[in-house]
């Protein structure tokens, strides 16, 4: 995306009276690529919500975002899956875990607004140099992914960070330079190790350093009352509606889905408008380019994971087509 500044003329015709007669002219308006932000006015209630329900059998908005205490979930909505598709088998370690954090919510600020506005940040290098900043800074909320940097980044990826969505080993980054005080940092437990490393950290107990694929911070300065556990029903979702995969016997996923879709399909059950930038892979032939704006690693760094990106590209694509999202970047 270029970051020059080019020109075009805009049609705003000035009228100005000389007497009786009118003298129309044209006006001619800075205009930077990419720049484009609609106004509030007109985000429009229920939008987005109204075209997943056409697109998600059994759409429904009515789950909790974060997993809480006080609901007893695993009494009254006894989970058929084990993380991260559903709590089977970590209940007793959630109790333990959102004992000490007291707060299940979302910001009141974000719950009272009648029209929610949101963008997805991508950790995508078509962020790089596209000069989106200070548009992501003006949605209501904005989802950032794993340890994506804001620090020295601000003038492409922005500043507000409302929520970031991450899991034990995606958390080397600095809280403090790449969140705002507020921020709700929202696990995505995996794995019941990952909880129970989220609970360690907050609790200052001893450290575990098994079970992990890459290992996570040992020292991590988090606020108790920041800490959220995302609800596994949107992973669920997100496997079995989006990417359209099923549960084989054994109950059982063969793909995970990437945290950059399961973060859209929280924004499809959240928002009322969803747009997303930074999304998007190089072609599979592209061994050069960098998947991230932020450091250089290549298509080669994924071979290893157990996600499908030609079947969540496909995933985002129709969305983008369907006109249940929109995007900031290029696709």
């Amino acid at each position: 995306m270029s970051n020059k500044t080019g020109w075009r003329a805009g049609l705003a015709f000035i009228t100005v009276m000389f007497g009786f007669g009118m003298v129309w002219y044209l006006r001619v308006e800075t205009y930077t690529p990419g720049s484009y932000m609609p106004m509030r006015s007109l985000c429009t209630p229920g939008l987005v919500p109204s075209k997943a329900a056409e697109l998600i059998s059994n759409y429904s908005r009515a789950h909790p975002v974060f997993l809480q205490l006080s609901d007893y979930f695993w009494v009254k909505n006894e989970s058929l899956y084990t993380l991260p598709y559903g709590t089977k088998g970590s209940e007793e370690l959630l109790m333990k875990f959102l004992a000490l954090t007291n707060h299940y919510h979302m910001q009141e600020y974000i719950e009272r607004l009648s029209c929610r506005r949101c963008v997805v940040v991508g950790n995508g290098h078509r962020l790089k140099n596209s000069s989106l900043g200070e548009v992501i800074n003006k949605y209501d909320v904005v989802i950032r992914l794993n340890n994506a940097p804001v620090y020295k980044y601000e003038n492409d990826v922005g500043r507000k960070t409302t929520m970031r969505f991450f899991y034990p080993e995606s958390a080397d980054f600095d809280p403090h330079l790449d969140n705002n005080p507020n921020t709700l940092m929202v696990l995505v437990p995996f794995k019941s190790v990952d909880i129970q490393w989220m609970k360690i950290i907050l609790n200052n107990e001893k450290r575990v350093r098994k079970g992990f694929w890459k290992m996570p911070p040992l020292i991590w300065d988090v606020n108790p009352e920041n800490a959220r556990i995302l609800n596994p029903y949107y992973m669920e979702v997100t496997a079995t509606k989006i990417l359209n995969n099923s549960f084989s016997n054994t109950k059982k996923m063969k793909i995970n889905p990437t945290t950059g879709l399961l973060a859209i399909t929280f924004a499809l059950h959240f928002c009322d408008e969803v747009h997303i930038a930074g999304f998007g892979y190089p072609s599979k032939n592209n061994h050069n380019q960098s998947i991230h704006y932020y450091e250089k690693v290549t298509l080669k760094s994924m071979a290893a994971s157990n996600h499908d990106i030609s079947l969540e590209s496909a995933a985002i694509k129709r969305l983008l087509q369907q006109h249940v999202i929109q995007n900031l970047t290029y696709f």
